[in-house]
């Protein structure tokens, strides 16, 4: 009997080793992604951790809102600025976000003198600006964006986060509009800058090409010979593409105008 029990003593030892290692394991190994994990007492700031990667729900996106509006701390803003950017690229919470009035919030934050805040304004408005609802609270804060566009540093990351909410507006022709008088400086910028710019400034001419209400506006521009170069054999595929395929639009625009 006492080699019986002592046997099951070993065999028990050898589950608890095995659940102990388990354990170790998992602690190891940190949290899967897209697990779903309870956090009863979770505060805002919890949820800026970049190590926490669940999809927020309603009432832990409301609490990050109330952070963000509330605090004056740059590392947090831009911490959950960048927790509400992910978030918002998730058609669900894209539209929860504007209905807690998160739109306005993080559309003020595109006012911080920090570029970084600003930056991280404007990636999470690009991701909001995917919702065309939201697009129509988004639409107020255009003028500023083209200002900080033109006035910042060029090939900044502010300034191509810009670009990039731009032509995500831009994608239907119900705002292109308010984009008529910078045409000239989007040009500006598409023979300055650099890969990035360039691609970016060419995504924007084009969306805005497919508006028939833009293109005289567009075919009145004067560019520096140097546009040329845009069809260099040595400029990237990417940008090459692009402008091929601009010319194309400005050809039909310009046989178009004639014939009209």
């Amino acid at each position: 009997m006492g080699g019986a029990r002592d046997v099951g003593w070993v065999a028990a030892g050898l589950v608890l080793d095995a659940g102990s290692c388990y354990c170790i394991y998992q602690l190891t190994r940190g949290p899967r992604r897209g697990s779903r994990r309870l956090h009863p007492s979770q505060s805002a700031e919890d949820l800026t951790n970049g190590s926490y990667d669940d999809i927020l729900n309603a009432e832990q996106l409301k609490k990050l809102l109330y952070l963000l509006e509330s605090t004056d701390d740059p590392i947090i803003t831009e911490k959950a600025l960048v927790t509400l950017g992910n978030n918002a690229a998730f058609s669900t919470n894209q539209a929860i976000i504007r209905e807690l009035g998160g739109i306005p919030i993080v559309g003020n934050k595109i006012n911080s003198l920090n570029q970084c805040i600003k930056e991280k304004a404007l990636n999470a408005l690009n991701n909001l600006s995917v919702n065309v609802e939201n697009q129509t609270k988004i639409k107020i804060y255009v003028s500023q964006v083209c200002e900080d566009v033109f006035a910042d540093p060029l090939n900044s990351a502010v300034q191509l986060a810009g670009l990039k909410l731009l032509t995500n507006m831009k994608v239907t022709n119900d705002y292109q509009h308010l984009l008529s008088g910078s045409v000239a400086g989007l040009f500006h910028l598409l023979l300055l800058g650099n890969g990035s710019t360039k691609v970016q400034v060419l995504k924007l001419l084009l969306n805005l090409s497919e508006n028939p209400a833009m293109t005289e506006g567009l075919l009145s521009v004067q560019v520096d010979s140097s546009f040329l170069s845009l069809y260099d054999g040595q400029v990237a595929n990417e940008i090459l593409l692009r402008a091929l395929t601009l010319f194309l639009v400005f050809c039909q625009g310009t046989i178009w105008s004639k014939a009209g």
